[in-house]
């Protein structure tokens, strides 16, 4: 076994805090157009850390959409947005055949799929079968037209939006589609003084249009990208700690009000989710409470409660509170 050097690891130190100093700058970019919603940016950024996708739920008019859009400006990334509808076809998003007469064949013209970060917009409002397209893009990162597979560009996210609220004109996500999302994210109302905030920053003439007009500029790029995650994937995990984890999720498989559990990819989600909330906040090591804090964002939109326990007003959130309070943390 090789052991480093002191300089060496001082090297390592200094390329840890650059990259995680660019995640920083990220998050304060991102406040030029949106205020307030810093736990659905720091979400954001655990999903391209972790190579996942995010379904953004919350009401019209939260800045879903913008947030998503500060986002990719903030990191230099290519943004494309589909907005989902009943007459949506497959080959609208991930790409189609197309016949050309001059050449007399077939050409394959690339859908909005190909792009570093695909807003899809009110993505419950698609028929199942539009969705369903969307299973081999979310995990293998790939498009498969006529027996030949296409790569998508590196890096890849799916940010998604719904709203809870209205459901008429809506198809209900499938549980296989949902357990691909990485992270379930819900964008609340602003508090008074973030919606101050907002109304000010409109009073003064900002554009949600016009992103550059507000000063938003990349911060961060491709190889702060790459050196953030090869960081996360040092982050150790006591075994204690793993236990932990993997209790929580086979917890939520045996609750009475719950149809359906959490899978092993939910604990392995919420494994790298906890790693890269810890680095985020300086750490190079998961405690208790990093997977605490992840559990509900990981584990929400996996869970499948029973119809009388919807009836009765239980939610997924609650039953994780449940299931939380119930496992023994470790030391």
């Amino acid at each position: 076994m090789v052991e480093l050097t002191p300089d060496v690891d001082a090297a390592r130190i200094d390329e840890d805090q650059a990259a995680r100093a660019a995640f920083d700058r990220l998050r304060l970019e991102v406040a030029k157009a949106v205020v307030g919603q810093d736990g659905v940016v720091a979400g954001l950024a655990i999903a391209l850390l972790c190579q996942g996708h995010v379904l953004l739920e919350g009401p019209p008019g939260v800045a879903k959409t913008l947030l998503v859009r500060a986002f990719s400006a903030a990191l230099s990334l290519d943004m494309k947005r589909v907005q989902f509808t009943p007459d949506l076809m497959p080959g609208d998003v991930t790409g189609s055949l197309i016949y050309d007469p001059r050449g007399a064949n077939f050409q394959f013209r690339e859908g909005p799929v190909f792009t570093n970060l695909l807003l899809a917009d009110e993505i419950n409002r698609t028929p199942p079968k539009t969705q369903a397209a969307l299973l081999e893009v979310m995990e293998e990162r790939q498009v498969s037209v006529d027996g030949v597979a296409r790569r998508l560009p590196e890096p890849f996210l799916v940010a998604a939006t719904q709203n809870p609220i209205e459901h008429e004109g809506t198809y209900p996500l499938p549980e296989a589609q949902l357990d691909r999302f990485l992270l379930k994210l819900t964008v609340p109302l602003p508090s008074r003084d973030e919606e101050l905030g907002v109304v000010r920053n409109h009073h003064v003439g900002f554009d949600p249009r016009d992103l550059r007009a507000a000063g938003i500029g990349p911060v961060a790029g491709p190889a702060e990208l790459m050196l953030a995650r090869e960081q996360v994937r040092k982050v150790t995990v006591a075994d204690g700690v793993l236990a932990y984890l993997v209790d929580l999720c086979r917890a939520t498989r045996t609750t009475p009000s719950v149809e359906l559990g959490a899978s092993p990819r939910g604990a392995t989600s919420l494994l790298n989710t906890s790693k890269a909330w810890a680095w985020l906040a300086g750490r190079q090591f998961v405690t208790p409470d990093d997977v605490k804090i992840m559990a509900r964002p990981t584990l929400r939109h996996r869970l499948r409660l029973r119809p009388e326990a919807e009836l009765e007003g239980v939610t997924p959130d609650a039953v994780l509170d449940t299931v939380l309070a119930g496992v023994p943390t470790p030391r």
